[in-house]
C-alpha cells in the first residue's frame, strides 16, 4: 500500500490535518475537495521522515558516545532499515539514500544546514527564519531551496550549536556569538528581537587555510605588497587591518600572521576564536560572556591586560571594538612591537577616528591630544581592504602613520589601488606604489631587512 493511501485510510490528509465535516455549503464542498485532494509527494516524504526520525531518537541509546561517528552511523543505519521496512513503503534507492542522509543530519548534525556546511563553494550561510535561507557564494548572495520545518526546528539546531560551548539562547539572552567545531563563526538572534523568526548567520572557515598564493591568484594582493608586508611583519611593525563587514579582515590578518617567525611566542585574543595561526608557539585566548546568573564575564580588555603578563613577543587582537583599544595601544607602546589587530572602518583615516572613539569608551578621562599621541606612537601601518561590487576582496591602500603634526595624526599612502573600470562585471585595477619610501625603512634595515626601491615605484639609481 502506498504512503498516501495509508495516510488517507487513517482519515487524514497527508499534512496531518483532519478533514472538515461534510455538512457544508457548496462553497465549503469545493474547499473540502481541495483539502481532500492528494497532497504533493513532498508532504508524504516529510511525514515519513518525521516518523522514522522520531522512532530512531526514541530508540537511540542515550549513553552512546556521539564522538564515535562511524559507530553511531552504523547503529542508526540499522534502525533506519528496520523502521523503513515496517512502514511498508515503496521508495527509490536515491530517495532512500537522501532520506537516510537527512535523518542522520537531524540526529547527529545540524539538520538542513549540514549540506550547506559541507559545500566548499559557500562562504557564508544566512538563515532568516525557517523558510528563507541565503548563502554567499564567490562574494554574491543567493537564495537556496532548503528550508526548516518550523521555528522550533531552527531553535533545535541553534541549541545543538551553542550547548556544547556552555552558551544559551532564550528570552533572557536572545542573541549570542558562538562557533562550530571547525572554527566557523556563528551569530544567533531569536524572537522577540528578530521579527522574522530565529536568525542564524554562519561565517564559514575554509578547511584549508587561505594562502598567500590564493590571495595573489584572486587579485587581493600583489607580489610587491606581499614582499613589503612580509618585511614589515618580520621587522616588528605594528599593523592594523581595516575594512568593512565581510571585506576579509580576518583572512588578511591570518595571512600576515603567517609571516611571524616560528621562534616567537604569540598570544591571540578574540571574542570567538577565528584565527588559524600555523606557528607552534601560540596561546589562544577567548573572551567569555556572563553566565545565567550574570557572573563570570571575561572581557577582551581583561584578556589584553592579562596577556601582558604572559611574556608575549606578539599580541594579536582579533578585532578591537571598545575599551580594549587603549590597552592594545599601550602594549604596542611598551615593548610589544609587531602586534596586529583589525578594526571596522571605511578608510585609514576613519580607522584612526574609530580608535580614538574606542579609547574614550575605556572610561579613562584623557585629552584628545594624548589619545592621538598614543595612536601615532603605537601604529606604523594601516592596511585597508575592501569588498568590490563584483564580490572580490582587494587591498585598496597601505598607509603609513608618520606621527603628529600639531593636533593632527599625519599619514601617508605607500600603495593605492587604481581603478581601471569594469569589464564583464569584473572590477579592473591594481594596487600600485605611490612612489614614497616609508619613514620606518631605517628600522627595517637596522633589523637586516632590505627592500628594493622598485617596490615603492622608485628608480634604483637614486639609491646606489
Amino acid at each position: 500500500m502506498s504512503l498516501l493511501k495509508r495516510i488517507e485510510k487513517a482519515g487524514q490528509t497527508p499534512n496531518g490535518v483532519q478533514p472538515p465535516s461534510t455538512e457544508s455549503s457548496p462553497r465549503d464542498d469545493t474547499l473540502l475537495r481541495r483539502r481532500q485532494a492528494p497532497a504533493p509527494a513532498h508532504d508524504a516524504y516529510s511525514d515519513l521522515k518525521a516518523r522514522i526520525q522520531q522512532k530512531i531518537v526514541a530508540e537511540l541509546d542515550p549513553k552512546l558516545d556521539l564522538s564515535k561517528q562511524d559507530q553511531v552511523r552504523k547503529s542508526i543505519e540499522g534502525m533506519f532499515s528496520d523502521f523503513l521496512a515496517q512502514e511498508d513503503v515503496a521508495i527509490a534507492r536515491a530517495d532512500r539514500a537522501r532520506l537516510f542522509d537527512e535523518i542522520l543530519a537531524e540526529v547527529l548534525g545540524y539538520g538542513p544546514l549540514e549540506k550547506l556546511l559541507q559545500d566548499p563553494t559557500i562562504d557564508e550561510i544566512m538563515v532568516n527564519g525557517p523558510h528563507n535561507i541565503y548563502v554567499e557564494r564567490r562574494g554574491k548572495l543567493e537564495k537556496v531551496p532548503i528550508t526548516f520545518d518550523s521555528d522550533a526546528h531552527v531553535e533545535r539546531i541553534i541549541d545543538r550549536i551553542v550547548s556544547p560551548l556552555g552558551r544559551r539562547v532564550d528570552e533572557g539572552q536572545p542573541y549570542v556569538d558562538a562557533r562550530l567545531p571547525d572554527g566557523s563563526r556563528v551569530n544567533v538572534i531569536i524572537p522577540p528581537l528578530s521579527l522574522v523568526g530565529p536568525t542564524v548567520t554562519i561565517r564559514k572557515f575554509k578547511k584549508v587555510p587561505f594562502t598567500v598564493e590564493d590571495a595573489i591568484k584572486n587579485g587581493t594582493f600583489t607580489t610587491e605588497f606581499i614582499q613589503f608586508i612580509k618585511a614589515c611583519v618580520e621587522g616588528k611593525m605594528n599593523i592594523i587591518v581595516s575594512g568593512g563587514t565581510g571585506s576579509g579582515k580576518t583572512t588578511t590578518l591570518n595571512i600576515l600572521s603567517s609571516f611571524i617567525p616560528s621562534t616567537e611566542r604569540i598570544i591571540t585574543i578574540e571574542n570567538a576564536a577565528e584565527l588559524q595561526l600555523r606557528q607552534e608557539h601560540v596561546v589562544t585566548l577567548e573572551s567569555r560572556p556572563p553566565n545565567i546568573e550574570g557572573r563570570g564575564e571575561v572581557t577582551m580588555r581583561d584578556l589584553v591586560v592579562n596577556a601582558l603578563r604572559m611574556r608575549p613577543d606578539r599580541i594579536i587582537v582579533g578585532e578591537v571594538r571598545a575599551g580594549e583599544a587603549l590597552d592594545m595601544l599601550q602594549a604596542m607602546n611598551t615593548g610589544h612591537e609587531g602586534s596586529m589587530s583589525t578594526v571596522h572602518a571605511n578608510s585609514p583615516r576613519d580607522s584612526l577616528h574609530r580608535l580614538e572613539t574606542m579609547v574614550l569608551m575605556a572610561g579613562v578621562d584623557l585629552p584628545l591630544r594624548a589619545i592621538r599621541e598614543q595612536i601615532a606612537g603605537a601604529l606604523n601601518l594601516i592596511v585597508q581592504i575592501e569588498r568590490m561590487r563584483d564580490g572580490t576582496r582587494k587591498v585598496v591602500s597601505v598607509t603609513e602613520v608618520q606621527g603628529m603634526e600639531g593636533e593632527v595624526i599625519v599619514t601617508q599612502d605607500l600603495f593605492k589601488f587604481e581603478h581601471a573600470g569594469v569589464k564583464d562585471g569584473k572590477v579592473l585595477g591594481k594596487l600600485k606604489p605611490t612612489g614614497i619610501r616609508p619613514k620606518f625603512m631605517e628600522r627595517l634595515e637596522a633589523a637586516n631587512i632590505f627592500l628594493p626601491p622598485q617596490i615603492f615605484g622608485l628608480d634604483s639609481r637614486f639609491f646606489q
